[in-house]
């Protein structure tokens, strides 16, 4: 593993891999539970998009291992799974056999971009504070979902706000709402002190821990499952159960529609949306760990990007929705993974999962959820990298920041910090600046908010 990985040369070791790769697939794990629901809507099988998920991101993270030795786990990208559902099928009326046959198109349309480093180009032409200020977003971004799926923020009249316990009280919830937020702040900051006293594994000994009293709470009576409002019981049922078959998904895409109008919208929308998605999030993480130098390059990227490419084909051929590089790989990061190692350990735990999912499943949201918010605050750190006395760079940061935090997209935060790059450069006659690449960039974000 030494060799293959060269763990000293990226300053880990096994111990390290192994702790972050656990991590990571900890907090994406709930994937493995929303995907089959979600995708069920459209006529599905649940069981075989469980199979079918758990086997095309353990593909697709030991591309990225064996391939491109980077940290990256990948798994069905949420967002894109809603798309495929409620807008794909529900809406425009196409069955998920064609909406698999788009992702299939997808995937082999990403292998042609990257084999040419059109996808590496466009990386490449983004401007350095750009990337600071998608780490930023992202950092926020984390934070916030980490936020809202551990119930510390709720929907209000006002839009959001914060949890209330006495609220809690009143409506007689607190044994299962308010003990579940209760446990989470108490992982925030038990992880936080953890990571304040550099303790090893500090994230994954909080994920563990707070699991554990969930436990013993559940057995005593302190915290009552409510399963209608979301809150499950942290006691796994079963330990092992057998996976579902996958003939009713496998290779099952229709490409009858393949040269109508109407199919080129949505392959072009997925384009987009998986495109820069990724890009966002790959720029993103890598920057926190510094793997992108002073001029903006990632040395790795094309073939991060092409494991990310035949991730997506994989996931058609198996039978779900797109696979994508997650966010969520920046928590194994923050643990220390650095090589492939990592990526080795989420397939390995995604395949594992085919046979242990009742135990996986029973991980709560109020002992993930916490830790994207501490990754949330090591991402953030970023910030101090943009040049705030320059306005030309630190307007559109700022745009692309708030783009991405409050449209819930990474995608969006990239095309209005890229936009507003491109304008405020050329009205103010930097022309210099800009790369023929942003132009056209920008060109593609204004022709996809007035066309699609």
């Amino acid at each position: 593993m030494e060799k293959f990985f060269r763990l000293s040369e990226r300053g880990t070791d096994v111990r390290t891999e192994f702790t972050a790769g656990i991590i990571t697939f900890m907090t994406m794990a709930y994937i493995l539970a929303v995907n089959p629901t979600m995708l069920s809507a459209t006529g599905m099988d649940a069981g075989a998009v469980f199979t079918a998920t758990a086997i095309a991101s353990a593909i697709a993270c030991f591309i990225m291992a064996f391939y491109a030795n980077m940290p990256f786990a990948l798994s069905a990208g949420m967002g894109l799974n809603a798309y495929f559902t409620f807008t794909i099928v529900i809406t425009m009326g196409y069955t998920w056999q064609q909406a698999l046959g788009a992702i299939f198109v997808e995937g082999l349309l990403f292998i042609l971009l990257t084999l040419g480093n059109i996808r590496e180009a466009i990386f490449n032409a983004i401007p350095v504070s750009q990337k600071h200020s998608l780490t930023v977003g992202i950092g926020l971004f984390l934070c916030f979902i980490g936020l809202q799926n551990a119930h510390i923020v709720v929907q209000t009249p006002t839009l959001i706000g914060a949890f209330s316990f006495q609220d809690s009280i009143m409506k007689g919830t607190f044994p299962s709402e308010g003990v579940s937020v209760l446990f989470a702040l108490i992982c925030i900051l038990l992880s936080s002190y953890l990571i304040v006293m550099r303790v090893r594994g500090a994230l994954l000994i909080g994920i563990l821990l707070i699991w554990f009293i969930g436990i013993i709470s559940e057995v005593l009576g302190f915290y009552v499952p409510n399963p209608e409002a979301g809150f499950y019981s942290v006691i796994p049922e079963n330990i092992v159960s057998m996976p579902a078959s996958i003939s009713s998904t496998f290779m099952a895409f229709d490409l009858s529609e393949l040269f109508s109008v109407k199919f080129l919208t949505i392959l072009l929308a997925f384009l987009m949306v998986d495109l820069f998605d990724t890009l966002g999030t790959v720029i993103g993480v890598a920057s926190k760990v510094n793997m992108i130098d002073e001029k903006g390059h990632f040395p790795h990227l094309k073939k991060v990007l092409m494991a990310d490419a035949l991730g997506t084909t994989a996931a058609a051929i198996c039978g779900t929705s797109t696979v994508t590089t997650f966010v969520e790989s920046s928590s194994g990061i923050a643990a220390g993974g650095r090589t492939g190692l990592t990526s080795v350990v989420v397939g390995a735990l995604f395949l594992i999962a085919l046979f242990f999912s009742p135990l996986f499943l029973a991980i709560p949201a109020f002992a993930t959820s916490p830790i994207l918010v501490i990754v949330g605050f090591m991402m953030v750190q970023q910030v101090q990298k943009i040049d705030w006395n320059d306005l030309l760079e630190a307007f559109p940061a700022f745009i692309g920041i708030v783009a991405l935090v409050f449209f819930y997209s990474i995608s969006e935060g990239i095309a209005f910090g890229i936009i507003s790059y491109t304008f405020l450069n050329f009205a103010a006659g930097r022309r210099d600046k800009l790369t023929p690449l942003m132009y056209v960039l920008s060109v593609i974000f204004l022709v996809n908010y007035f066309m699609f």
